[in-house]
This record gives structure tokens, C-alpha cells and sequence, in this order.
């Protein structure tokens, strides 16, 4: 089957970039949630989610693109993902009662001959315990990334699936999408062995992020750099050019928190030891109070009644998500003090502070205040002149843990300027 129909189900983040990305691919698309009113603005092109490229995909595709609330159009359908986003609690605990209601619905739904992918991540053990006699259920591990989904959804980097016998040959439907999507190497394992993969791979993520917090921190006190130390990194086979070794603001966005609280639980109940998790979850705690700290030694115990300019409020650039948003965090923890926001996505009412200012631009946000801080790296702040914020500002303090600014400029500008990995 060169051309099979292929249907989402969930039109949240994963579902539905997945789906758009199906149809610049050339793919016939059912795209299916039970929100009748989401599925209504879909139709009318309002987009729920903010990433880069989807509304113009979407736009481009839409006669490739069903948005429906009706299960029936599942029945026309040779494969069926079931991809609802799984909302995580303040522990990194999963919610699936959203992903058990959808994939009952799927099997309900479908033909008995389709292919049920669940797309959406799980612990170990959830695909096996989900089988049902005579169908095909495949695991297929998620490739999201907060402002990076459609571009990865359409050039995944590898496939890796998880099936009940891996021996066995793809459903010819389904393994005629994944051709369809670049040909990228192809990894068939166990269900178990796929869902913890998922967890493997985050687990190294966490560590390099662990490892650049750690030294960055360190740079900071003996005068190194560690932008300098960085490309001594890449250039060992060990590590390797595209490594994660930039120091930022903890852990955030929910699902690495959640892998790693899976990893201590089931480590937990079956007696293994998850020391070094514990670590990570702790120094990712200690890593997201930089701007709280560097603010109240340089400005908050200084100032008489200061007020706080902070820019961005999503967890990073290109996401409207502020899903254990260090922003979100830092101005919580400045409830006595006046506190100003802009965001060019997420509106200042998702700010945890009884007194917050909506600013109306960038230069709006920092006007009158002590001190900047820049918490999310969005493209535009990069363009931000140091004369014209030294102008806006009533203080000389700018901090800037993810180095958007140039550091250079920023202090020949006559301001204070405080970044990760350096003094």
C-alpha cells in the first residue's frame, strides 16, 4: 500500500504538528479530538498551538487536512495514532487518563485490520498492558521539541518503535508512512525496550545539561568561560559536535522532569538505585534560582522599592508553553516587588504575581526599572540595542542567562551585565 490514510487523534501540541506535518508530506490526514470547539476554530485556522511554520503548513495543506469531531472518519482509516499530549503534575507525575480514553476510542472506532500507533510518551509496560487480541498496537517513540515540532515531524532524525514481537514485518500501511517521511534510520525493538529508550535518551540530555550547569557555575567563580570551553568539548569523539553543553535555567517543559521522576519510582519499586537521577532532579532545582540569586545580590537586598523589568515568560523560545517556566518561577519569588512583563506570545496574566505590568514591547517592559532580566531567548530580543536600554532603564543591572545579548556591548553601553559560565 503506497498511499495510506492516516489519522490523528488528540489535536493538542504532538497530535496536531504531527498531523499538519503528515500532510506536507504528502499524506491524506484525519485529524480527530473529542473538543468540538477546538476542532471549530481548527476548521476556521486558528491554530491552538504556537510554532514556527505551522499556521503556513496547515494553510498550504489544508485540502490534505479533516478536522473532525465525528469517530466515524477513523473508519476510513489505515492508520490510527493516538497522540494527546500527557499533562504531567508539579511532581513529574503522568496524567493518561486522556491517553487510556482516546486509544479505547481508537480500538472502538477503527477497523479491526488498522494500526493503532500510540505516539504519545508512556512508562515502561503501558503498550504491552494495552494490547488487544487480533490487533496491531505499535509504540512509536515521540520526537517533539518546544519550537523545533513541525521541522522534526517532517525530517524525523530516526524512527525507534516498540511492537509486541520484533521480529515480526511492518504492517505494510504503516511502514509506507514512515517511508514517506525521509527514509530515517529505522530502530524496531520490544514495547519495553522502546518506552524506556524514549527515558534513555532524555536521562543523557539531562546529564550534559547537568554537566554544563555544573562547570558553568564554576567558570563564574575561578574567571574561565565556559562559552570558551564549550568547542574543546565538541571536538572529542566522546562528546561529539552536536552534544547539549549549554548551561541554562534547570530543567523545564515538563517532560524530562517527568522522566526522570519515572526513572526514581521505578527504581524505587524494584529495589534499583537511581542516586544519580537524584542528583540531576537537584541540581536542576539549584540551577533554576540563578536570576533569583544573582538578583538579590546585586540589586533586590540594594535597592530601596526596586522594580523588576522580565522579559519572556514562555520556558523557551518559539513555544507558547510555560510548563515549569524558570520565568514563571523567578517572578512568583518576587511577590514584594514590582515586577513588569512582556512576552510576544504569552500574556502577562500567566505571571504568578499579585501586581504584575503588562508591558506593550520590550523597551514598555523595562522602562523605570532596576534591573532587566531576559529568561526566555526569543529571536527578537537579540535585537535589542544596549544604548537604547541603558536609556529605559532606572538602574545599570541587565541579566541575561542565556546570552542574547552581546555581552561585550551590553557593558560598553555602561551597564552591569551577569551571564552563565562567566564572571
Amino acid at each position: 500500500m503506497l498511499d495510506p490514510k492516516v489519522a490523528f487523534v488528540g489535536m493538542t501540541h504532538l497530535g496536531l504538528n504531527s498531523a499538519v506535518a503528515g500532510a506536507g508530506r504528502g499524506f491524506s490526514m484525519v485529524c480527530f479530538d473529542t473538543d468540538v470547539a477546538l476542532i471549530e476554530r481548527l476548521n476556521a485556522g486558528i491554530m491552538p498551538v504556537v510554532e514556527p511554520d505551522l499556521d503556513a503548513l496547515a494553510a498550504k495543506h489544508r485540502d490534505r487536512l479533516t478536522f473532525t469531531a465525528d469517530p466515524a472518519y477513523l473508519r476510513t482509516c489505515d492508520v490510527v495514532y493516538v497522540a494527546p499530549d500527557v499533562a504531567t503534575d508539579d511532581q513529574g507525575g503522568s496524567d493518561l487518563s486522556v491517553l487510556d480514553r482516546l486509544l479505547s476510542l481508537a480500538f472502538d472506532c477503527a477497523r479491526d485490520d488498522a494500526v493503532i500507533v500510540v505516539l504519545s510518551q508512556v512508562p515502561p509496560g503501558y503498550s504491552r498492558a494495552h494490547q488487544r487480541p487480533g490487533r496491531h498496537l505499535i509504540y512509536q517513540v515521540e520526537t517533539l521539541i518546544f519550537g523545533q515540532a513541525v521541522a522534526r515531524a517532517l525530517n524525523p532524525e530516526r524512527t525507534i518503535i516498540g511492537v509486541a514481537s520484533p521480529n515480526d514485518p511492518l504492517p505494510a500501511a504503516y511502514k509506507a508512512y514512515l517511508d514517506g517521511h525521509g527514509n530515517p534510520p529505522l530502530l524496531t525493538m520490544r514495547y519495553e525496550s522502546a518506552e524506556l529508550a524514549k527515558i534513555s535518551i532524555n536521562c543523557c540530555l539531562v546529564a550534559s545539561v547537568s554537566v554544563a550547569n555544573t562547570l558553568a557555575e564554576l567558570c563564574a567563580k575561578i574567571g574561565a568561560d565556559w562559552s570558551e570551553i564549550v568547542p574543546a568539548l565538541k571536538l572529542d569523539r566522546r562528546i561529539g559536535p552536536y552534544s547539549y553543553l549549554t548551561p541554562g535555567l534547570g530543567i523545564s517543559g515538563g517532560n524530562l522532569e517527568r522522566d526522570l521522576a519515572t526513572l526514581v519510582r521505578f527504581a524505587d519499586e524494584r529495589g534499583t538505585h537511581a542516586g544519580v537521577v537524584r542528583a540531576w532532579i537537584d541540581n536542576s532545582r539549584y540551577a533554576k534560582d540563578w536570576a533569583l540569586r544573582t538578583l538579590h545580590q546585586v540589586v533586590l537586598d540594594l535597592v530601596k522599592q526596586p522594580c523588576i523589568a522580565v522579559l519572556g515568560l514562555a520556558y523557551k523560545q518559539d513555544t507558547h508553553s510555560t510548563k515549569n517556566s524558570p520565568s514563571l518561577a523567578l517572578i512568583g519569588s518576587l511577590g514584594p516587588f514590582d515586577v513588569a512583563v512582556y512576552d510576544p506570545v504569552v500574556p502577562a496574566t500567566a505571571a504568578p504575581h499579585p501586581q504584575v505590568r503588562a508591558a506593550s514591547s520590550e523597551l514598555d517592559c523595562m522602562r523605570g526599572a532596576d534591573a532587566l532580566v531576559i529568561m526566555t531567548s526569543w529571536g527578537q530580543f537579540k535585537t535589542l540595542a544596549p544604548a537604547a536600554i541603558k536609556a529605559a532603564l532606572r538602574g545599570d543591572v541587565v541579566i541575561d542567562p542565556h546570552r542574547v545579548l552581546d555581552p561585550a556591548a551590553v557593558r560598553a553601553a555602561g551597564l552591569r551585565y551577569f551571564t552563565l559560565g562567566t564572571s
